[in-house]
């Protein structure tokens, strides 16, 4: 299971070394249990990940609503976690249908990704400048969530698998939507009233 994963600029770099390093140690772990033979036991993998992911965002979703400030952001992460719940269902029904179980392994991507955001739950200051850290938090789950599901449509259509094809690029073109509608919250309300300095 091939995973890319792009450096995160975080503050107190070196106390979250170790956690790191750790999560490092249990991906080599997990890979070198995993017997990667074919595209389709790749692609299987993916969908297990992805299905992992998506829970570990609608968990979190409520309390991302609960952080912000701003009416357009809290209604536009209601609406993604409704659409969250449409795409754990689809991630189901395709996992199912390939004859596989859902797997019990955690996405340790999408997991630190959302140990960052929480530091930005956390933090006091200007709302709108909170806002814009959670909006920025936001992008980076739905990017990570865009390349996953280009990744996956990309492996239905080589093998063959339409009907899931169709419903992975449903779900990637929501998700493109929800971080362009992010963008646009940013651009049009919430940056322009942040403090610059």
């Amino acid at each position: 299971n091939v995973r890319y994963f792009y450096v995160l600029k975080i503050p107190y770099v070196s106390k979250i070394k170790g956690g790191a390093e750790r999560m490092f140690e249990k991906l080599k772990g997990r890979l070198a249990e995993e017997d990667i033979d074919s595209l389709h036991t790749l692609y299987v993998v993916e969908l297990q990940d992805a299905l992992d992911a998506e829970l570990q965002i609608i968990d979190e979703l409520p309390k991302m609503v609960k952080g912000v400030n701003h009416g357009s952001l809290k209604r536009a992460l209601e609406d993604h976690r409704k659409e969250t719940g449409v795409h754990i269902d689809r991630l189901r029904k395709i996992i199912h249908k390939s004859g596989k179980d859902e797997s019990d392994e955690r996405c340790l991507a999408m997991e630190g990704i959302i140990k960052e955001t929480r530091v930005r739950l956390g933090m006091e200051g200007n709302e709108a400048v909170k806002d814009a850290a959670l909006i920025a938090a936001a992008q980076r789950i739905e990017h990570y969530e865009i390349s996953l599901y280009g990744t996956l449509v990309a492996y239905a259509d080589l093998l063959g698998e339409s009907e899931a094809r169709q419903k992975l690029s449903e779900t990637l073109r929501e998700e493109k939507e929800a971080d362009v509608k992010l963008t646009e919250i940013a651009m049009q309300e919430v940056n322009l009233e942040a403090p610059v300095v």
